[in-house]
């Protein structure tokens, strides 16, 4: 196994976490702008506003994108372990 190889499974791996995790994240700050923006217009500063809207959107996201994300995943996987006869020469 040339470090070639090793960076390039590094980089797909991280490409693969950035990908698979975008979706939610951007929702997570979507919301989290949103309620931010709500508090601003309405000077309510409460500290604990945010977390339910973003926990109750990020749980519907997963629910949304997760048979993408597992998928992704699962064929990252698959993909992974059948070239593994190729790293290990």
């Amino acid at each position: 196994m040339t470090v070639d190889t090793v960076t390039a499974i590094a980089r797909d791996a991280l490409f693969m976490i950035i990908k698979t995790s975008a979706p939610v994240l951007m929702i997570s700050l979507i919301v989290g702008l949103c309620v931010s923006i709500f508090q601003t217009a309405t000077s309510i500063q409460e500290q604990t506003l945010t977390f339910v809207p973003k926990v109750v959107c990020v749980f519907l996201g997963l629910m949304l994108f997760g048979h993408w994300i597992l998928n992704s995943i699962v064929s990252y996987m698959t993909t992974l372990w059948s070239d593994f006869s190729i790293y290990i020469r």
